[in-house]
């Protein structure tokens, strides 16, 4: 699969020769679900997709909100996460908490419309698995892996919007998500579960939800209350018969009591003329108090997520409008939302959050800086546009103790090594990318009012400049020394 980099690639290739990379849907919040094992929480997490209309929408964003409402985009509105594998594109990012917090996961579905699958292919013989990553701290994902749960379904032919919980009457994640399957005489989406530890394997799917007639259903959502308001302790919100329809109970596997749909509000998934019409229901706890909102995606007319309120679940007369909330630049598609401690919360905006921007300036050619161009790195003056030799210098992508070296006007790409040279590429969320794109700053080579940077990776290299190109080279003389000693200018 061709991902944005080949785009760079193309230009060097080109350079080199002239010189010599809606769904319908639901979502998971991994909510305050033994939440006494946690930190108070202080912010929020919202993981997402943007739209079909390339792969690059298809795959993992995150943004960020201090109140719930009001969310700002992470990573510059770039892409956080990208799946290589499957169908080389994911929706619906579900995003899972274990119960001590010390470990999490992004499930989603395996489907990439933009890279030119049709919906009907993909509602009849897609793909079968989940795409699935990994974590302890939210911010080094693992490589991704595919978990196949409709395969032993018999007919089942696709698996959508996954949704994982903790459940504590089995101490293992239940697991469910929509299949289209022929039964009973009808061809149609309905949810199934399985169980999993650790999102590797799972055990024989089952139905969990299985709406009468032809009336089918593939969003669905549970949200844990740990203060069971309203009277239970769990609660489900799904799109089935053209409502939106919220469930009831205190076991996750148990039985479930229908509370009623959002009719009162004028909002539907298209039963009622003229009503707002919604998909998606993704669920937040408001952090310190016991009021919900249930986000709702208005597809139909494609103006994103609205949320709707609530301080008692149990009663779906008492969800009300809310008003006053902004989403951020980017178009959020069928996502969940996590509650953040204020551990989590640092390091993702370390990681991913707004920093100001620097250049980078020569020790030996004090005229020139580190920029872009033709997504090579090199040392020059008078940059124009500025912006090319603007960097937003981030905690590493390898972990703690180096840098990343990220674009200020080519959001989500960061200086790599790529046979030594320096260039500009779009992160994929690779180990390798990220180990490429890592340094160390060091006292100055050349002085140590200065600073070098030692490669993640070939330790025994510093980045340095020759003939004006940035690279990674082994550092022998006073030459070598002072091309490879710079300085961070506001």
């Amino acid at each position: 699969m061709t991902h944005a980099p080949a785009r760079r690639r193309a230009a060097v290739w080109l350079t080199a020769l002239l010189a010599a990379l809606s769904l319908v849907a639901g979502w998971t919040v991994a909510t305050a679900e033994r939440a006494a094992a946690l930190d108070p929480f202080t912010g929020y997490l919202m993981a997402h997709f943007t739209g079909e209309s390339s792969n690059n929408g298809e795959q993992i964003y995150l943004a960020h909100s201090d109140n719930g409402l009001t969310w700002t985009d992470l990573n510059d509105s770039g892409i956080v996460l990208r799946s290589d594998i499957g169908t080389g594109g994911v929706r619906d990012p579900a995003l899972v908490r274990s119960p001590d917090g010390d470990r999490y996961w992004i499930i989603a579905t395996d489907l990439c419309i933009g890279c030119g699958t049709s919906w009907s292919t993909a509602i009849n013989n897609g793909s079968r698995n989940l795409v699935v990553w990994e974590s302890t701290d939210l911010v080094n994902w693992s490589d991704p892996w595919l978990l196949n749960v409709a395969g032993a379904i018999p007919d089942g032919r696709n698996a959508w919007a996954p949704e994982a919980i903790w459940n504590p009457a089995t101490g293992d994640y239940v697991l469910y998500w929509a299949t289209n399957v022929p039964q009973n005489g009808a061809t149609k989406h309905r949810i199934y579960y399985a169980r999993t530890s650790d999102f590797r394997s799972i055990t024989t799917p089952r139905p969990y939800i299985t709406p009468p007639g032809s009336d089918e259903i593939i969003d669905t959502q549970i949200i844990e209350v740990p203060n069971i308001v309203g009277g239970y302790r769990y609660y489900r919100a799904n799109v089935t018969a053209r409502h939106i329809t919220v469930d009831a109970s205190n076991s996750i596997l148990g039985s479930w009591t229908n509370l009623g749909n959002l009719s009162h509000l004028n909002i539907s998934n298209g039963a009622i003329s003229g009503s707002t019409v919604v998909e998606g229901p993704m669920w937040m706890q408001f952090n310190g108090r016991d009021e919900w909102a249930m986000w709702l995606d208005q597809f139909a007319t494609g103006r994103g997520y609205m949320p709707i309120t609530s301080t008692n679940l149990g009663n779906v007369e008492n969800f009300q409008r809310a008003s006053g909330y902004s989403l951020g630049a980017n178009r959020k598609r069928h996502g969940s939302i996590l509650n953040l401690t204020q551990a989590e919360e640092n390091r993702v905006l370390g990681r991913w959050g707004s920093t100001a921007s620097s250049r980078v300036q020569s020790y030996n050619f004090q005229d020139r800086y580190w920029r872009h161009a033709d997504y090579q790195a090199r040392i020059d003056a008078n940059v124009s546009p500025a912006q090319d030799a603007q960097w937003r210098i981030v905690p590493g992508l390898a972990g703690t103790g180096t840098v990343s070296f990220r674009s200020v006007n080519f959001p989500g790409h960061y200086l790599r090594h790529e046979n030594y040279e320096l260039v500009l590429e779009e992160d994929d969320g690779s180990a390798q990318f990220r180990a490429d794109a890592s340094f160390r700053a060091v006292d100055g080579l050349a002085s140590p009012e200065w600073t070098s940077y030692q490669s993640y990776n070939f330790p025994d290299r510093y980045i340095r400049h020759y003939a004006y190109r940035l690279r990674i080279d082994t550092i022998g003389d006073a030459t070598a020394r002072a091309d490879a000693t710079f300085r961070v200018v506001d």
